[in-house]
């Protein structure tokens, strides 16, 4: 599969002073799916090995307002937190993929769903006639190329992201598990993403049998 390279026009770049300290923020066009997408970039990475990634879809209510139903929030958080920690690493945030691509509009539909007729994250979306994820990772494997990045340790729960890259031509060294503490109203939503999605996470046992509730998602 052939892959298209970022023009230099259609990149900016630029220092960003944040509480966690100074990133490099890389904003680009991408050539395929036409969002302008963001890169923050913790230390030298360039034609290294192993370097810590986080590729994050976006998702307005779990990132911007902390929204409950969802992980999302914690996550980018979490990731940009094993970053510093490290001492280096990129968090490639992709626009356009709110509700795994369907958009905002349709995502909200699928919360009233999930809300008043008891419907999973799958079935919320298929019930409306909605595919279940359309998300495109390739601008993300495009902005790690452009950053001469060698190989990747991505912080995912998700395998499918992997073979995403790496179809795209970046090699995944590992994958890290990027877990967060699920409550009573991410649990029925983590669960469909464990039991449907095939997303790897088993901290969700203890969950259960620390007495939670399933209330919404």
């Amino acid at each position: 599969m052939h892959d298209h390279d970022i023009p230099l026009d259609d990149i900016a770049e630029a220092d960003l002073v944040t509480r966690r300290g100074t990133f490099r923020t890389v904003a680009f066009r991408d050539p395929v799916d036409g969002h302008e997408h963001l890169a923050l970039v913790r230390g030298e990475i360039g034609k290294r090995d192993g370097v810590l990634v986080r590729v994050h879809s976006e998702c307005a209510t779990g990132d911007i307002f902390a929204a409950l139903r969802c992980e999302c929030g914690d996550q980018l958080d979490a990731a940009l937190d094993e970053i510093v920690r490290e001492g280096s690493g990129v968090l490639v945030y992709l626009r356009g993929h709110e509700g795994r691509g369907i958009g905002l509009v349709a995502k909200v539909r699928t919360h009233v769903l999930q809300d008043e007729e008891g419907l999973d994250t799958v079935d919320s979306a298929t019930v409306l006639g909605l595919p279940v994820d359309v998300r495109d990772f390739g601008p993300a494997a495009r902005v790690l190329k452009y950053l001469r990045v060698g190989s990747i340790r991505l912080m995912s729960n998700n395998n499918d992201k992997v073979r995403a890259l790496e179809a795209h031509g970046i090699a995944v060294q590992a994958r890290v598990p990027l877990l967060v503490q699920a409550n009573d109203h991410s649990i029925r939503y983590l669960t469909a993403k464990r039991d449907r999605l095939g997303h790897e996470l088993p901290h969700l046992d203890a969950h259960s049998r620390s007495g939670f509730g399933a209330a919404g998602e």
